[in-house]
């Protein structure tokens, strides 16, 4: 029996939370679903979108399945993702990108992004525009550093640290090792950057040393770049946060979308598993979210729990359900009927 935190989320998110639950218990693996909402609706009744009884629960499970959860943009609270990764140190995330037959995806892209999740350039400590401590810091730079920052600007703190890098990086290499992979890929700004980008650059090239798979370091830009012009010739790839944003999200589009991205969130300790899309507002409640990439994230879990049978007949079944094309939600076949309900059961089925 495995003691899991479903985090149901907000949009489409107790839709595709429900669906990829549904799949999950279809495999045969007992779980003991401890139900957890947060997100937007929370906020609004609590004033807080991750209240401490998520927290609690993950801390008891150590598991977690993740369903979308909404982000205002350029004000309000904070990352709902960003807040669970820093206070849980879930400094490894991950997603697989894998073009599936009957998709829309280049064929025979198969990567795996490892990015860096704790710090970079999303630690959420800034400075706003017009604040005394913005003011102070402006000083403090002009005096000494010699650099003069415009009076009007705004600061985020962008923090690399030897560490944090390490550890990153050992992981992209353990996994490309242990899952039979031939090269990792790091990737920085470190031409511009270089006291943090080029100290994660300069880790990268100490761990590299001590495995025998091919590694090679390719600049950010130029990456997204090749991503796209030849993305068959990648295979792990680790950086620093931002960049391993923007990198996941080309990695998806290659594959198909973010609707069949799968993703996780990993520490030392606990483990948050989430697909890697938004929340939708605009299609929720209408039945037609495509649960695909909360249910490959399950899949995802399940391997991370030691069920890699149960994960590998998910999976199949999945693929199984797109590639035939006839349950599937709009955003996979235009003018499509099947309901997001549909589709899980059409996975259960094969199962």
């Amino acid at each position: 029996m495995h003691n899991i935190t479903l985090i149901t989320g907000d949009g489409i998110g107790p839709e595709v939370a429900e669906a990829a639950r549904k799949c999950v218990d279809a495999t045969g693996v007992q779980v003991d679903w401890d139900v957890q909402p947060a997100g937007l609706e929370v906020h609004e009744k609590s004033g807080d979108p991750l209240p401490n009884s998520v927290f609690d629960s993950i801390r008891k499970n150590r598991t977690a399945l993740k369903a979308p959860t909404t982000t205002p943009l350029g004000s309000g609270y904070r990352s709902v993702n960003v807040r669970l990764r820093h206070e849980l140190d879930l400094y490894v995330n991950m997603r697989p990108a894998r073009t599936l037959p009957g998709t829309s995806g280049v064929e025979g892209v198969d990567l795996v992004v490892f990015r860096e999740n704790s710090e970079g350039a999303y630690t959420g400590v800034e400075f706003s525009r017009g604040e005394e401590e913005t003011r102070d810091f402006i000083g403090y730079v002009s005096e000494h550093k010699g650099f003069k920052f415009k009076d009007d600007s705004a600061f985020s703190i962008k923090s690399i640290s030897y560490s944090g890098s390490k550890r990153i990086i050992e992981r992209a290499f353990e996994y490309a090792v242990k899952s039979g992979r031939h090269k990792v890929t790091s990737s920085t700004k470190s031409n511009v950057m270089k006291a943090t980008d080029g100290l994660f650059l300069k880790v990268a090239g100490e761990i590299a040393r001590r495995y025998e798979i091919e590694h090679e370091h390719i600049l950010a830009d130029a990456l997204c770049m090749l991503l796209v012009m030849k993305p068959r010739e990648f295979d792990v790839l680790v950086m620093p946060n931002l960049y391993g944003d923007i990198v996941s999200e080309i990695a998806a589009g290659l594959t198909g979308g973010i609707g069949l991205a799968p993703g996780a969130n990993i520490g030392d300790e606990y483990a948050v598993f989430e697909a890697i899309h938004g929340s939708a507002p605009d299609i929720a409640g209408r039945g037609i979210a495509n649960p695909t990439a909360l249910i490959l994230s399950a899949c995802l879990m399940l391997d991370h729990l030691g069920e890699h049978k149960a994960a590998s007949d998910l999976r199949k079944a999945v693929e199984d359900v797109i590639e035939e094309g006839r349950h599937v939600t709009p955003d996979l076949k235009p003018k499509s009927k099947t309901t997001t309900d549909q589709m899980a059961n059409a996975i259960i089925e094969r199962i």
